[in-house]
């Protein structure tokens, strides 16, 4: 079994995560660079890396807001995003494609949830392709709606995680 750590991403590691989001997403649907740095600066907290023996293999970016529009382009750059807000918002959860199928984007959402219940957040939303639907359903997200937003071209649809540690009241 190989040696898996995860951790929070780094300024250095913008240009590997970059690498790993252009191979793994088609086209318009990847973060520039100037992206994935400004989410590493503005919200390490929220930026889980995947080391395999060493090397960062995937990972998860996000941004925190008190009203979570998912279609709003600008909180992509994080423009309105608050690290104290309650609701999460995932950006990215990528793979490298030469590490794909063994489990590693189920092992990093594990975490990242985990993660985010001891930040104490209430929700963690995400917009998926059709295909993921199952898959994070599986996961303990609840579908939305299909999603107003035609990132990249695609149709996406908003799902949602309520956290175990978020207060009812």
């Amino acid at each position: 079994m190989p040696a898996l750590t995860l951790r929070n991403a780094l300024p250095t590691d913008a240009q590997r995560c970059f690498d790993i989001e252009t191979s793994a997403y088609e086209g318009d649907e990847a973060a520039t660079l100037e992206k994935i740095a400004t989410r590493i600066a503005q919200y390490p907290q929220g930026f889980l890396i995947l080391e395999e023996n060493g090397e960062v293999v995937g990972f998860i970016n996000s941004g925190c807001a008190h009203n979570v529009v998912m279609s709003d382009e600008a909180f992509k750059e994080l423009v309105g995003h608050d690290a104290e807000a309650p609701n999460v918002v995932i950006m990215s959860v990528v793979v490298d494609p030469a590490h794909q199928g063994k489990g590693y984007a189920k092992h990093l959402m594990t975490a990242f949830v985990q993660r985010m219940e001891t930040l104490g957040k209430q929700t963690i939303h995400l917009m998926c392709k059709q295909q993921h639907v199952p898959l994070y359903t599986r996961m303990g997200y609840t579908y939305v709606r299909p999603s107003p937003s035609d990132h990249g071209g695609m149709a996406w649809h908003e799902m949602v995680m309520c956290l175990e540690g978020a207060s009812s009241h």
